[in-house]
């Protein structure tokens, strides 16, 4: 018997299997991984060598072997100091030996040569010829991970994202943006971004085709702490990652009858729902339903409300936005000017928000009942489209609260950054205390528990002050 297929748990026996595989960048857990997940969890807990020292995501692969199912498991890169553990899938390529970890250390070698001499020349000549074998063991090391797929076909990482753009390097980022060099980096095409092929999707995917076993769904989870700015919460699953994954992904699912993308099957479904709270020659108040995109989006999509509302009248833009996953109350302008009247209020700070939203777990004790978060928030330029409390290079957020109990909480924004509310009741240095339903910085439910339930703005025409209110 194969050691690293697991026995599902007793209470499997009663719950079928999907009838397609799980599309990996947008899910709600299935059940079978769910229990499999628990198991993995309360193992890394219960034994010594896998007690969780670092946040890791962890993944599960449920699969089928000569008519039983089983499941697969492993971690992400290295967890607790190697690639290895008892129990989990092998890394798809070994960095911890052999000719990488030689040239690697040439490589460790030359960096000390070039803070050792005080020759520039040297120095130049040095540099150069770091960058030539860092460039060099990249290419070569990419080569080395070889991706299979359900259709037999095999492809390593530089075939695989030939056509993708990938992100500029943690390096460059910081080079930028500490002032070292004022060239702002820019995403590249065909070159795959560190860490690619190392996540736990592409290893349980990759063990499954060269074992001969059916994959049925697979899910990612956090285990352990969170780390740094990451927001991650235990057993809490996510979807894959963008940068890395997508192009993985991909590639690998080819042959597999995986769901569809659910944020296209719902689009003209919640386009329905839409409703006009008020309207007249200069404005109009929408109420957009969660699940649907404000502006269009080239990874989710052409349905959205400014494309619906520019159906009916070409000139209509949406004075503001609302996440996709937000409900609730927007402005939309029927002209140019309008839209600029009333996007100056926005910058001002002049329009008035209230949201309402219901927490994943009841507010703190140690917390006051009504108080004001301000964090530094900006974009996490490896990980798109989650945001991270940033406090180099983070702009201010600021947002009042009043916690109403029975984990129902209105938030009143002085700022707007992006994913402002969810990261202030996510991070522990905010309410501690995830949205329900927010997949990025919580876990998944059947919709993502905010609303915009009221905005109070001047009208761009008459200067009249005007609230509108819509209940969740």
């Amino acid at each position: 018997m194969n050691p690293l297929l697991h026995p599902l748990p007793s209470e499997a026996e009663s719950i079928p299997s999907p009838s397609q595989f799980t599309y990996p960048f947008c899910y709600r857990p299935h059940p079978l991984c769910q229990l499999a997940a628990k198991e993995v969890i309360d193992y890394c807990h219960h034994t010594p060598e896998m007690y969780p020292q670092e946040g890791k995501m962890f993944g599960v692969l449920v699969v089928e072997h000569e008519g039983k199912r089983y499941y697969l498991r492993a971690f992400s890169g290295i967890y607790n100091g190697s690639y290895h553990h008892e129990g989990f899938v092998p890394p798809i390529f070994d960095l911890q030996q052999g000719y990488f970890r030689e040239e690697e250390q040439r490589i460790v070698e030359l960096t000390q040569r070039i803070q050792q001499s005080k020759d520039n020349e040297e120095k130049v000549t040095l540099k150069a010829l770091r960058k030539e074998k860092s460039q060099a063991l990249q290419t070569w090391t990419f080569r080395q991970f070889r991706m299979h797929n359900a259709q037999g076909n095999v492809a390593d990482l530089i075939d695989i994202f030939k056509d993708y753009k990938t992100p500029f390097t943690e390096e460059e980022y910081l080079d930028y943006k500490e002032g070292r060099t004022p060239i702002k980096p820019h995403s590249k095409v065909g070159i795959p971004p560190a860490g690619a092929g190392e996540c736990c999707a592409p290893k349980l995917l990759q063990y499954a085709y060269l074992h001969n076993l059916k994959p049925l769904c697979m899910e990612e989870f956090w285990v352990g702490p969170s780390q740094g700015s990451q927001m991650r919460v235990e057993g809490h699953f996510y979807p894959s990652c963008q940068h890395k994954c997508v192009p993985i992904l991909t590639y690998m699912m080819q042959g597999l009858d995986v769901e569809e993308n659910p944020l296209f099957r719902r689009g003209q479904a919640l386009l329905q729902q839409v409703r006009i709270i008020y309207e007249d020659t200069d404005i109009m108040v929408v109420s957009k339903p969660s699940g649907l995109l404000s502006v269009p989006s080239r990874n989710h999509g052409e349905v959205s409300l400014q494309l619906h509302l520019s159906a009916i009248d070409p000139e209509i833009r949406l004075a503001h936005r609302l996440d996709q996953d937000t409900s609730g109350l927007l402005i939309a302008a029927k002209n140019i000017e309008t839209c600029r009247q009333l996007q100056k209020q926005f910058v001002r700070h002049e329009v008035k928000k209230k949201y309402v939203a219901l927490l994943s777990a009841p507010l703190s004790p140690s917390l006051p009942q009504e108080g004001t978060i301000s964090l530094p928030l900006s974009r996490n330029p490896f990980d798109s489209p989650r945001q991270v409390v940033d406090y180099r290079f983070g702009k201010p957020s600021i947002t009042h609260y009043i916690y109403k109990g029975n984990s129902r909480i209105e938030l009143f924004p002085q700022t707007g950054r992006t994913h402002q509310l969810r990261i202030h009741c996510a991070h522990p240095e905010g309410l501690g205390s995830p949205i329900r339903g927010d997949i990025l910085y919580g876990t998944a439910a059947d919709r993502l528990y905010l609303h915009a339930e009221s905005i109070t703005f001047r009208h761009p025409t008459t200067g009249e002050w005007m609230t509108f209110t819509e209940k969740a």
